[in-house]
């Protein structure tokens, strides 16, 4: 398959759509607008049981996967080797588990975190180098390459495996002579690194019981020894809101952080101090939690992987700049065939933002797959043309309006159709509308009833993808009138002033419904002079009956009227009947 749309079978989905009729046979409404352009998803089942550390080898195409195989510390671990279309080149056999990956400048040399030493390959023949010393690390090492030296996190000994996320763990890095340095920062849990530009270096906390409120904190590694120059912990005075940490990443210049926080969301926090950035990123899905980010390096995107049930979308690829509006690219997967969740740290970029690696994992944590994506590289322009029409041409209040646009793309046509987004705004303030579909020749039609009398503006917008940049928003305004009513009145031709008048009638209101039952005024007109009669009550079915005992004879005129209200203008009918002795 070549679009990011999938059924939901396979479980690939470029917007997850819940869809919903409005009344009147209204527009569908998306819950979250879905991009849906087209992109390229080649899935490779991964030789693993457990996963580690992902990193991407841009100089010679080559992904590299761990898996630390832990639960015995005789057990071996591997590292599988893919190439940029997801096929597995080679098996690096280790042995001993290994946990962590980090390349060095120029991808020549891949360091991976064993249990007493930090192995290193040419990442040209893969053969083995010769190993830097470590301390002994019994719970996984996470790796990171800044200031010319890999920085690696070593565990205190533990007996028991469960022991490792409250385990005492410290900051160390490799020397030249193949030696180890202790940096002097140390924590509790299963500390984890990520390098960035400009020879940063930033370390996250889990959660943990002996870490109540996990931090988070910036390096400068250019030197002999770490300088942090930036450290946060987000708990306020109550302890709410503390980190629940998964993965972290830097943008493409270095000057902000992606956190993914697996209650916060995604955090989008400033390099220099760790505040909070002027503008975040969009609320992940309903029900998902945040387990993975990543920033391309061509500054363009942010990937934000999810742990998230169902049809929920797992992976969302978006702007890097968060005061772009466009939709994300939204991917879901749930199945054999696609994994259930974005592992944590499971996401990488190439270094020229073409692709995307992705590691998804089933619920039990047993299974994984590489997920290597390719967003679109050209972005066209789109238009609305011809502004706004709308039908019927006197709308008015509880009815169906129908508002017509269309949108112009340039480029290819899309593999999905295009959706617009409409607000109504009128007295009452801003509505949102919900989406209308794009059809193949442009265009759309959103339907509303209105509900208020007066102008009413209708906006329509298309927020673009990844493949169309947004439109100019168009607009149009309509006035708004009162929904018709009327009376019917059958009434005898004649009839005595002994027996009586006996009219039945009927009643009846367009548009919006009555908010309580119609209540009508009753006048009768003889050669006596007008007088008012008794009011009516409409009945539930728009019925009434009015008798009368007329007081004198010859002809008389009953005219029932009703004055309206906010919504609905008045009516008024009348009936003559010739009166006899």
């Amino acid at each position: 398959m070549n679009t990011v749309r999938r059924t939901r079978r396979t479980g690939r989905l470029a917007g997850t759509l819940l869809a919903a009729a409005l009344a009147a046979g209204a527009l569908t409404v998306s819950a979250a607008p879905a991009a849906h352009a087209a992109a390229s998803d080649l899935v490779a089942k991964l030789p693993i049981s457990s996963f580690s550390a992902l990193t991407v080898d841009s100089a010679h195409q080559r992904v590299y996967v761990a898996d630390s195989n832990m639960g015995s510390s005789s057990n071996t671990g591997l590292i599988a080797v893919y190439d940029f279309s997801g096929v597995r080149v080679s098996t690096i056999t280790t042995q001993r588990h290994v946990s962590g990956l980090a390349l060095n400048a120029d991808g020549s040399v891949l360091y991976a975190g064993g249990r007493e030493t930090i192995l290193r390959y040419d990442t040209t023949t893969y053969t083995a180098l010769p190993a830097g010393v470590a301390g002994t690390d019994t719970c996984g090492r996470s790796l990171a390459f800044a200031g010319g030296k890999v920085h690696h996190t070593v565990s205190s000994y533990v007996s028991y495996l469960s022991d490792c996320d409250t385990s005492l763990t410290y900051l160390d890095h490799s020397q030249p002579d193949n030696t180890w340095q202790r940096s002097g920062w140390q924590d509790y849990g299963r500390l984890q690194l990520e390098a960035g530009p400009g020879d940063r270096l930033m370390m996250g906390q889990p959660a943990n019981s002996k870490a109540a409120n996990p931090f988070l904190a910036v390096f400068d590694a250019s030197g002999e020894t770490l300088v942090r120059t930036a450290a946060r912990r987000f708990a306020d005075g109550e302890g709410k809101g503390a980190l629940n940490f998964k993965d972290m990443a830097f943008s493409a210049d270095g000057a902000a952080v992606a956190v993914a926080d697996a209650t916060a969301g995604t955090r989008l926090l400033n390099t220099a101090d760790l505040s909070d950035a002027a503008t975040g990123y969009p609320a992940l899905p309903a029900g998902a939690a945040a387990s993975a980010v990543a920033f391309s390096g061509d500054g363009k995107y942010l990937a934000r992987g999810a742990s998230a049930p169902g049809a929920t979308p797992d992976l969302l690829l978006s702007p890097a700049d968060p005061d772009d509006v466009t939709p994300a690219l939204e991917f879901a997967f749930e199945g054999s065939l696609d994994g259930d969740r974005v592992a944590p740290r499971g996401l990488e970029w190439s270094a020229d933002g073409s692709r995307l690696f992705a590691v998804t994992t089933n619920t039990a944590g047993s299974q994984y797959w590489l997920h290597v994506v390719q967003p679109p590289a050209v972005q066209y322009d789109t238009r609305f043309t011809g502004g706004l029409t709308h039908s019927p041409a006197g709308a008015v209040a509880g009815e169906a309006l129908a508002v017509r646009g269309r949108l112009e793309l340039d480029g290819p046509a899309p593999a999905e159709p295009l959706k617009v987004t409409a607000t109504r705004t009128d007295a009452g303030g801003t509505r949102e509308l919900g989406t209308a579909t794009v059809k193949a020749d442009g265009s759309f039609t959103v339907l509303d009833e209105p509900d208020l009398v007066g102008e009413a503006t209708y906006t329509v917008s298309f927020l673009g993808d990844l493949t169309h940049r947004p439109a100019t928003d168009v607009s149009r305004t309509v006035s708004v009138g009162r929904a018709g009513s009327a009376i019917g009145l059958t009434a005898p031709a004649e009839a005595s002033k002994s027996a009586g008048v006996h009219i039945t009638g009927t009643f009846t209101a367009q548009g919006a419904a009555l908010s309580e039952r119609a209540v009508l005024t009753v006048e009768r007109t003889d050669r006596l002079g007008t007088g008012t009669l008794s009011s009516v009550t409409v009945a539930a079915d728009g019925t009434f009956t009015i008798d009368d005992l007329p007081r004198t004879r010859r002809d008389t005129t009953y005219t029932v009227s009703w004055p309206g209200d906010d919504l609905h203008d008045g009516t008024t009918a009348s009936a003559t009947v010739r009166v006899t002795a």
